[in-house]
């Protein structure tokens, strides 16, 4: 049974709640079954490691050494949790019993098992007390070696007697020992795993890592300790790591510190191409390492790790904390070119920009603040991203009316002597953008009404394009890795399976693209992990090898294979799964048929495909049932039938053994030839009354019925579960959507889940947009308050829509989908965009404030003024976007979706938020001056004392 709970329980306190209520429950049980036991477990735990035992040795010593060397030292490594064994066998001592020489010596299971009890006991004597000090007594009644257990007497002879009264002397019978009625051998426990690796088999250890703790940290520190013990194992034996999925990771998180240096380089060379001054360069491009340092010192003592999210938040905020720099150190300039000396010019130009940039800096935090109170796993890591980003952009907000407005006031060169040829022709370029944006500004602003409505005409257009996008949780990505699980028929033994999947690995080994391939048989069910050559060496992506590989297991008769991709698995999602539902109902027959209809279906449709559910009828049973009329009369008790069966047949424990300073279990079964039919269990003999020997088919009956692997409830009900891959050219989305449609023709009583990565999806989806409209009100609220304005706010809010179609033509031109991390550009869209329009609004306002000028030419004078800081602050963000669209290594899958749609957001929205928002201005001023009246000013008289 497993209990999942909220992310703000305390798992260790809900582990102490579990383990009391099974004591309690532990009372109820029949008494023969065993003390449950209670553990806890992040279901998404997956092997960091895969580390193999191979060499010519024998495989008893592969074992003790996997085992006993390997395990043991690396379970000692800090960080290390769970250490799994595949292909290892437990050392176990075999008595291998032959049912015909036990009906020849009349000796039956209870026997056997009796005898071990009573002649191979090690007890404690207590202690002898001679005089002055004590000496403990133990009975060393053990065997101490596989000849002397052999010698085990299970059934005592007779001596010979002769009767007194007649005379007659009647001859003894010998003891018969348990070499006489088996074979006794070191040897292993019963094989349930088969591993081997390219074919040649072996030994692994999966290794897992504590929760909490830095894998790519552990995986160090064990290849390390592997390093260690290859020194002290014999000649010829290896210890060797095989898979290694913290490569991928390490590989990622270098790419991401790499686009990290792209994109500052990249935004200092916009500041340079716009500003045309090395000095005035430096000023801004000084901010990035105030604003980030400080922010990597916050991710530290909060705790966070440089992750995926946190170094993401960090490259986007590479473009974000020049932002306020360049607004000030613009406005700074424009004062020095007025006459004003450097320390004036720093002074008044940052005083006038300081309103503008907060506003412009709590807009973007606004956006990020409802976002760090996600709930769910997700809003564990969309945690750490709101927190990095918004204390980068805080921080840039304090280093710009701080430390830049310094800098400005000692080293800023407003001369147009001397200037580089570069500045000279960044002067002219300007010059000529800013006449022509002013005349189509003026053309705009003569009809506003037209702009803004051919504003919602693109709006209505760009509406069509958000058809054609695809929505899923998560982008694949090419980790060079695939895994492959396979299945028989359930019950067939690893044994009888291991020939299909000897055909499976010969197809799938048949391809170029596989570098190694390491395969774990468990049962009638494995799992084969593929490491591909590295993506410049293959012609195939992860992708279009994983349709190939579907294909050649699916003319495997036998054999039911689907390929994985282990880029799916994690962020909370339970096996990787994108498609994860679960059918619940009382009716259990209805279940069954609805389970079929689904998986028929959708396989039909063809939106999914490697379609498994847990309902399988499998193997059959065979039902032993007693005769107890019979066993009565015969004296069998049933505990008697029940433990002959088990230790027979099922091959119990039924004692230790110490060998070499181990313990090892006793296991007692038939031999193989005598246990393969239902009929053999006619060979196997009870105890009766008078020490009879009762054949079993005596006093029971045997009936073989199909039976179901597993019963499994989901919340107390019972529920089949089924999961998928999405089919080819369809989505995750457009999966789910079809089970939902299936789910509507289901009869009463039957209702559709959707679980694991599903569920995710319409969590987190539902989530993030519940975000960002708070958000967006939070937003509002707080121009609202530095506006002084309920309209103003309004104003600024019109480019929001537009950004978001420029999103999602980004995302349809790019050929990317709706997911986690577009969403994470979505959200960065609507902070970054309102900065454009806060910069245009709030210089109308200034204007109108200070010139008492008619909304119409207060934004027809400030467009071309705030003209470059708005491109130049636009393109500046845009550069750190440009590193991860360029997809130039691993992990580019899921940062290219955000960059997507970052980039068309900021370029659509900055060209139509030039004219769409004056004109916006200008309109919802007329109809305020409409509603009610003209704008009131006081303004003192230039020569009276008297105000107008």
């Amino acid at each position: 049974m497993t209990a999942t709970f909220d992310m703000s329980r305390n798992v260790d306190l809900a582990l102490q709640d579990i383990q009391a209520r099974v004591a309690s429950a532990q009372r109820s049980l029949p008494k023969d079954v065993p003390a449950v036991s209670v553990s806890k477990s992040n279901p998404d735990d997956q092997a960091i490691l895969q580390v193999a035992v191979t060499g010519p040795f024998s495989k008893q010593m592969l074992a003790d050494v996997a085992k006993y060397q390997v395990q043991e030292r690396l379970q000692t490594v800090e960080g290390v949790g769970q250490i799994t064994l595949s292909g290892a066998q437990a050392r176990n001592v075999r008595i291998w019993l032959d049912a015909s020489k036990m009906i020849e010596k009349g000796v039956v299971a209870s026997d056997i098992i009796g005898a071990i009890k009573s002649e191979h006991v090690e007890v404690p004597g207590g202690q002898l007390d001679t005089g002055g000090r004590s000496l403990d007594v133990r009975l060393l009644g053990e065997a101490l070696d596989i000849q002397q257990f052999r010698q085990l007497v299970v059934k005592k002879g007779k001596a010979p007697t002769t009767d007194a009264r007649t005379g007659v002397a009647t001859p003894g019978t010998a003891p018969i020992y348990l070499e006489d009625v088996g074979l006794v051998e070191d040897g292993f426990e019963d094989a349930t795993s088969i591993a081997r690796l390219d074919g040649v088999p072996l030994q692994t250890l999966g290794i897992l890592k504590q929760r909490g703790t830095n894998a790519v940290a552990v995986a160090a520190a064990v290849k390390a300790r592997v390093t260690e013990i290859q020194r002290t194992l014999p000649e010829g034996m290896k210890v060797d790591v095989l898979v290694d999925s913290t490569v991928y990771i390490e590989e990622s998180v270098h790419e991401l510190e790499l686009e990290l240096v792209m994109a500052v380089a990249l935004t200092a060379l916009v500041c340079w191409l716009f500003l045309g001054s090395l000095s005035s360069t430096m000023n801004v491009v000084l901010a990035i390492p105030m604003s980030l340092l400080g922010t990597v010192a916050v991710v530290y003592f909060c705790g966070f790790t440089l992750n995926t999210f946190t170094l993401l938040g960090l490259s986007l905020a590479v473009g974000l904390v020049v932002d306020d720099a360049v607004m000030v150190m613009e406005n700074i300039y424009r004062h020095a070119e007025m006459g004003k000396d450097r320390v004036r010019a720093s002074a008044e130009g940052t005083k006038e920009i300081t309103f503008a940039a907060l506003a412009a800096t709590l807009a973007v935090i606004a956006i990020f603040l409802p976002v760090v109170f996600m709930k769910g796993v997700i809003g564990k890591f969309f945690f750490q991203f709101g927190v990095t980003l918004s204390v980068a952009v805080m921080l840039s907000y304090f280093e710009a009316i701080t430390l830049a407005p310094a800098r400005c006031a000692q080293m800023l060169n407003t001369s147009r002597e001397g200037r580089s040829a570069v500045g000279r022709l960044v002067d002219r370029g300007f010059g000529a953008l800013e006449r022509g944006y002013a005349r189509v500004l003026r053309g705009a602003l003569a009809h506003p009404i037209k702009v803004l409505l051919a504003s919602l005409v693109i709006l209505a257009a760009s509406g069509t394009l958000v058809t054609r996008l695809k929505t899923e949780f998560i982008p694949s990505q090419d980790q060079s890795r695939l895994n492959v699980r396979l299945s028989t028929e359930a019950g067939t033994t690893p044994l009888a399976a291991a020939p299909l999947l000897a055909k499976a690995e010969a197809r799938i080994a048949a391809h170029p693209e596989i570098a190694r391939m390491l395969v774990n048989l468990q049962g009638s069910s494995g799992q084969i992990s593929l490491t591909l050559v590295p993506p410049n060496e293959r012609k195939l992506s992860a992708l279009e090898l994983m349709a190939v590989l579907r294909k050649d297991l699916q003319g495997i008769p036998g054999i039911r294979g689907s390929v994985q991709d282990p880029s799916q698995q994690g962020f909370g999602t339970t096996g990787g799964s994108p498609i994860d539902f679960t059918i619940r109902g009382s009716d259990w027959d209805a279940l069954v048929a609805a389970s079929n209809m689904f998986k028929a279906e959708l396989e039909k449709r063809g939106v999914a495909t490697d379609i498994n559910s847990d309902y399988q009828v499998g193997a059959s049973e065979l039902q032993v049932t007693p005769d107890r009329r019979r066993a009565t009369e015969l004296g069998v008790s049933i505990s008697e039938l029940g433990s002959t069966v088990s230790a027979l047949v099922g091959g119990n424990t039924v004692g230790k053994f110490s060998t070499a300073g181990r313990r090892v279990d006793i296991r007692m079964r038939l031999l193989a030839s005598q246990r393969t039919r239902p009929e053999d269990l006619s060979l196997i003999r009870v105890r009766g009354a008078n020490s009879m020997l009762v054949p079993l088919s005596m006093v029971v009956t045997q009936q073989e019925m199909p039976v179901l692997q597993t019963i499994s409830r989901l919340d107390r009900e019972r529920a089949i579960s089924i999961k998928g891959n999405v089919g080819a050219g369809h989505s995750q989305a457009e999966a789910m959507a079809e089970v939902y449609e299936l789910a509507k023709t289901l009869p009463v009583g039957l209702r559709v889940a959707a679980g694991g990565q599903a569920s995710q999806l319409e969590e987190t989806t539902s989530g993030l947009w519940f975000a960002m409209l708070i958000g967006i009100l939070v937003a509002y609220m707080v121009l609202a308050s530095q506006f002084n304005s309920f309209l103003h706010p309004v104003t600024v809010l019109t480019i929001l829509p537009l950004a978001i179609c420029g999103a999602v033509l980004g995302l349809v031109i790019a050929g990317k989908t709706l997911n986690l991390f577009s969403m994470i550009g979505l959200l960065l869209l609507m902070g970054i965009v309102k900065k454009n329009s806060i910069l245009l609004v709030e210089y109308a306002e200034h204007i109108r404030e200070h010139e008492h000028l008619d909304a119409l030419t207060a934004a027809s004078k400030a467009g071309p003024l705030r003209l470059r800081p708005i491109l130049m602050t636009t393109v500046a963000t845009m550069m750190a976007a440009v590193p991860p669209i360029m997809g130039l290594g691993p992990g580019t899958e899921t940062r290219s979706p955000m960059a997507a749609a970052v980039l068309g957001g900021l370029t659509v929205s900055t060209i139509l938020s030039l004219v769409v928002v004056p004109a916006f201005y200008v309109v919802s001023d007329r109809v305020k001056t409409r509603v009610f009246g003209p704008k009131k000013t006081r303004v003192a008289a230039a020569a009276g004392g008297e105000s107008v």
